[in-house]
């Protein structure tokens, strides 16, 4: 079902972003909702630590949690963590996504490529596995990466899923609506 151009409008400003339940509420945690700059709810996420949802013209509820979602990590050393000790539970999180068709965004806050290719962190992880793992997550799950500062974490998360839901709309992908047009 295709939205005009004004239901895609209301659409983006309605956005509510979903944050996972397993978010530590911590002053960083409070500081990155802020840095939204849009209304936002805690829930339990399937896989990932964000995602959003707005409502249709119909009055029903659009969610993207089952079409994209916002990874983040804190560092490249909770990243080694993951790749590392926890990496099932990570392939599991990465999984769930790609299984129901979903993309998903790594956002390692606090590094760089240049940073995990020269070893500048502080896990014992060779900077060759961390980077083999960075690049082969990415077409085994259907991810991207993006690096960002702690500051600029809650706009960012912000523009990703701001524009997922937009190109999402414009492109008419909303089989469940049934509105009238």
């Amino acid at each position: 079902m295709e939205y005009t151009p004004f239901e895609i409008r209301d659409m983006l400003e309605n956005m509510v972003v979903l944050y996972d339940t397993r978010e530590q509420d911590t002053p960083a945690l409070h500081k990155r909702l802020e840095g939204l700059g849009c209304p936002y709810e805690r829930k339990k996420l399937d896989f990932g630590d964000y995602t959003c949802q707005t409502l249709r013209p119909d009055g029903s509820m659009l969610t993207m949690a089952d079409k994209v979602a916002v990874e983040r990590k804190m560092n490249l050393d909770e990243l080694c963590q993951c790749f590392g000790k926890g990496r099932g539970r990570f392939e599991r999180e990465f999984e769930r996504a790609r299984d129901v068709g979903a993309k998903l965004y790594l956002l390692i806050e606090n590094g760089s490529l240049d940073q995990a290719m020269s070893g500048n962190y502080r896990s014992l992880m060779h900077p060759d596995a961390l980077t083999a793992s960075l690049f082969a997550w990415q077409p085994r799950y259907d991810c991207r990466v993006h690096f960002c500062n702690p500051e600029n974490t809650g706009a960012v998360i912000y523009k990703i899923l701001r524009y997922e839901l937009k190109e999402y709309l414009e492109e008419g992908k909303d089989s469940e609506y049934g509105g009238e047009n």
